[in-house]
């Protein structure tokens, strides 16, 4: 094991995407010399959307991994310096924090955490293959493009019932798929789908394969219902999975505060339970999951951190 900092840095930044890029144009230009540590997916979920439509500032668009780019040069404009490399173990118990990336270790004074969340997949052979070609887990961003067109939403809980119905918005028919004969969702959204016209329920149902392919992308499903082992085909243009998000926190279990799904606990902006220790974006955002979110809290992690530094020194 070896130390590769002879000098403690001042701050540490885990995490590549909005948020984390966010949080290290703003420590550089505060002259803090972020050291930003890329995880497994430089940049994000943002690298694997196409056109980004909803982030200020890009009035026809822009690709999300051309945001990510830009956000990184920015960064690196400003004396941000970048890593590649897996963080194995962190030790948070005092300062100054340890970061483990293999045999190296880095230390620091101040830690922001922005390692994002992941969504929850079917597991289906097409599925990666179609990400971003039909293949969704966010209705906001990616609804728009489906105006007049059928697409499929998979899952019972709340967040499937709010991404249906935002694309009723859109889309001429949305078909939920749900695996149990009831849905989980809060009543009230319960009662808004259901009551929509636009909206059609498969109870009962899995989606046991996804059509298409990258050339033409998604062009539908098969249906497999789990009662009666019944299969259909279901043509459609969309396919939108809401069944959840992991955050990406396992190396702060113990450490960091968390709430019951893994979703760090902050308080005060951005400050969780341990001083000197800030988190931004999907990491501790379980509600809107949007770049522009989890810019604005990277922005605020990077505040709050001069801040921290400056009464700390």
């Amino acid at each position: 094991m070896q130390n590769k900092d002879k000098e403690i840095r001042d701050v540490i930044i885990l995490g590549s995407g909005p948020a984390g890029l966010t949080a290290a144009i703003y420590t550089a230009r505060a002259n803090l010399e972020p050291l930003v540590i890329h995880g497994a997916q430089p940049g994000g979920q943002l690298t694997t959307t196409t056109l980004v439509e909803n982030y200020p500032g890009f009035a026809e668009g822009i690709d999300g991994p051309v945001l990510m780019e830009e956000m990184e040069k920015q960064a690196r404009r400003f004396g941000a310096l970048f890593l590649a490399g897996e963080v194995t173990q962190v030790k948070l118990q005092k300062a100054p924090f340890e970061i483990y990336t293999g045999d190296d270790i880095y230390r620091c004074r101040a830690l922001i955490i922005a390692t994002g969340a992941s969504p929850r997949l079917l597991g289906l052979p097409n599925e990666k293959e179609l990400y971003g070609k039909g293949v969704s887990v966010c209705a906001t961003c990616d609804g728009f493009f489906y105006r007049d067109k059928e697409v499929a939403v998979v899952g019972g809980g709340d967040t499937a019932m709010e991404e249906a119905t935002f694309l009723t918005r859109f889309a001429k028919k949305v078909h939920v798929i749900h695996r149990r004969d009831a849905l989980r969702a809060s009543p009230a959204l319960q009662e808004r789908a259901l009551a929509n016209p636009k909206i059609a329920l498969h109870w009962d149902t899995v989606v046991s394969a996804i059509r298409g392919d990258k050339q033409h992308g998604l062009t539908g499903v098969r249906l497999k219902n789990v009662a009666n082992g019944k299969e259909e085909e279901l043509p459609c243009d969309g396919l939108f999975v809401a069944i959840g998000h992991l955050p990406n926190t396992t190396l702060f279990t113990g450490q960091v505060e968390m709430e019951e799904r893994g979703y760090l606990l902050t308080g005060h902006g951005t400050e969780t339970n341990i001083r000197g220790v800030f988190a931004a974006g999907d990491v501790q955002d379980p509600h809107f999951r949007q770049a522009i979110t989890a810019a604005a809290s990277g922005c605020m992690a990077a505040i709050q951190t001069e801040r921290f530094l400056e009464e700390n020194q």
